[in-house]
């Protein structure tokens, strides 16, 4: 990890200090955590490109447009990034309509709702997974919009990189449904994202901080797989 002094600005505050000393701490387990991120994500590309190339013949074949989706995210230490995902929405999507989507969102695919279902759009990621942008376990990425928002607590998630999955990313794996049952209470999808989603997510992305150890890790990709 980066020195405390040469963390960015956004970082270096009163209530980022505790969770920077406890990683600090952990310095072997982050090695491990980087080492098996790499091989693991290379072992996978391999793997799964026989099903990469199909979901890609399938989305092409579905709809127009190009059959990755990038977006800019945030990861660790405050830095932007291109985040790959296989394309489940109509092109521009993000430029007509919110940066959150909600269940039966007009603007994913008859292929994109299938994708998105089981996660098969995340397998890009493990390109940002080799590259060292993304982990396999670790806060999901915001837009900066997003992040911007984050209480300074909140930014002490952004000492790790970010992660494909989580023990939050598992609890709120029907964040459509919960979104969009509170649109149809009146909300926006910004205050509802914001005020209610978000915070109860970013509790447990902060637990996860606090108490990180590789074991922990393994354990929520286990779940996650099953």
């Amino acid at each position: 990890m980066k020195k405390w002094e040469n963390l960015p600005e956004a970082l270096k505050n009163e209530e980022v200090k505790p969770y920077y000393k406890a990683l600090k701490s952990k310095g072997f387990s982050l090695f491990l955590k980087r080492a098996f991120d790499i091989i693991a994500s290379s072992v996978l590309l391999i793997l799964l490109s026989p099903v990469m190339l199909v979901l890609a013949i399938l989305i092409k074949c579905d709809s127009k447009g190009p059959v990755f989706y990038k977006s800019t995210r945030v990861t660790r230490y405050n830095k932007d990034f291109q985040i790959y995902k296989f394309r489940t929405m109509v092109i521009n999507a993000d430029k007509n309509g919110a940066l959150i989507t909600v269940s039966g969102d007009s603007r994913i695919t008859r292929i994109g709702a299938k994708i998105r279902g089981s996660r098969l759009d995340e397998i890009p990621q493990l390109i940002n997974v080799f590259l060292g942008q993304m982990s396999f376990v670790g806060t999901r990425p915001e837009v900066r919009r997003y992040v911007d928002m984050y209480t300074p607590e909140m930014r002490a998630t952004l000492l790790l990189p970010a992660g494909i999955t989580s023990k939050a990313s598992l609890a709120f794996r029907d964040e459509d449904e919960k979104m969009a049952e509170l649109t149809e209470k009146g909300m926006s999808v910004d205050e509802a994202y914001v005020n209610h989603i978000l915070p109860q997510k970013m509790k447990m992305n902060l637990e996860y901080i606090e108490n990180f150890s590789c074991m922990e890790d393994i354990t929520t990709c286990r779940k996650t797989v099953f």
